[in-house]
C-alpha cells in the first residue's frame, strides 16, 4: 500500500511526540490527535512504527498512549533496574517480588472489575495500604504451604520473609529497610509514571485517568484479572 508524503509526516511526528511525552491528549495536541483518530492510514503507521519499536499503540477516551511490552527494556523497564528503584541496595529477589505484590495489591483495592467502570473508590491512606499487604501476605501463607509454592508459583513464604525483615517506623520515613519507607518508594515511583497522585501530608493515594483508563481498556480484561487474583491468593468467580 502506497502512503502520501504528508502521511507518513504526520505519523512521524505523532510517534515522536508520544517518544517524548509517552501519552497524546486531545486537548493539548488537537491537530495530531484528529490526523491519527481520523485517518486510519496515519494510525496504522504510528502503530506499525510502535511494533518496530516494542510498543502498543492505544487510544483510550481522548488520549493515545505509548505502552511499552513487558520484553522492551529501552522505553520500560528491566526487572534490576525496578529492583534499583524500588528496593534496598541489599536487595535480593524476595524484596523485588514483595514490591510488585504491593502494586498488585494497590491495583485490586482500587478496582474490583466490575460494573461499566471497574474503579471502586476513589482514594485510600497509606495506613490502610500497608494493612492491606500485610493481610493479603498472612492470608497467603496460609492458604498456600510452602511446600506448594513452586506448583502454584507464587512464594508468599519468601514475600513474607522479605516483608517482615522491613522495619516498623510510626515516624515518616524514606529508608527503604523500613515499611513505611519501602512503600513510599513505590508511590513516589508510581506516581512518576503519571499511574497515582500521591498527597504526602495526608498520606492519601489517588489513581490518575491514565491508570483508571489503562485498568478498564487493558488490564483488568477477565483473563487478566484473573491472573492478578490468582496472585493475591483470592478465588473470585
Amino acid at each position: 500500500m502506497a502512503y502520501e508524503t504528508e502521511e507518513i509526516r504526520q505519523s512521524q511526528e505523532i510517534f515522536y511526540y508520544l517518544l517524548e511525552h509517552h501519552e497524546l491528549q486531545e486537548e493539548e495536541e488537537q491537530a495530531l490527535y484528529r490526523a491519527y483518530a481520523e485517518q486510519e492510514t496515519v494510525q496504522n503507521l504510528v502503530k506499525s512504527q510502535g511494533e518496530i519499536a516494542m510498543c502498543n499503540i492505544e487510544r483510550y477516551g481522548n488520549v493515545i498512549y505509548l505502552i511499552p511490552k513487558e520484553e522492551n527494556h529501552f522505553l520500560g523497564f528491566s526487572k534490576p533496574q525496578l529492583k534499583a528503584i524500588l528496593c534496598k541496595s541489599t536487595s535480593t529477589d524476595k524484596d523485588y517480588y514483595l514490591s510488585q505484590f504491593v502494586i498488585l495489591t494497590l491495583l485490586v483495592e482500587f478496582f474490583d472489575g466490575q460494573g461499566s467502570s471497574s474503579k471502586s473508590r476513589e482514594y485510600m491512606r497509606v495506613g490502610e495500604l500497608q494493612n492491606c499487604i500485610s493481610q493479603r501476605l498472612k492470608e497467603g501463607t496460609q492458604n498456600v504451604p510452602e511446600e506448594e509454592e513452586e506448583q502454584v508459583g507464587i512464594a508468599f513464604s519468601n514475600m513474607m520473609e522479605a516483608y517482615e525483615a522491613l522495619r516498623s517506623d510510626e515516624k515518616s520515613t524514606r529508608a527503604r529497610t523500613t515499611k513505611e519507607g519501602f512503600l513510599y518508594h513505590i508511590l513516589m515511583f508510581l506516581q512518576k509514571q503519571g499511574l497515582i497522585e500521591y498527597v504526602e501530608q495526608d498520606e492519601m493515594i489517588k489513581t490518575t485517568r491514565k491508570l483508571d483508563s489503562f485498568m478498564d481498556w487493558n488490564l483488568l480484561n477477565q483473563n487478566n484479572y484473573q491472573r492478578i487474583l490468582k496472585v493475591l491468593g483470592e478465588n473470585h468467580e
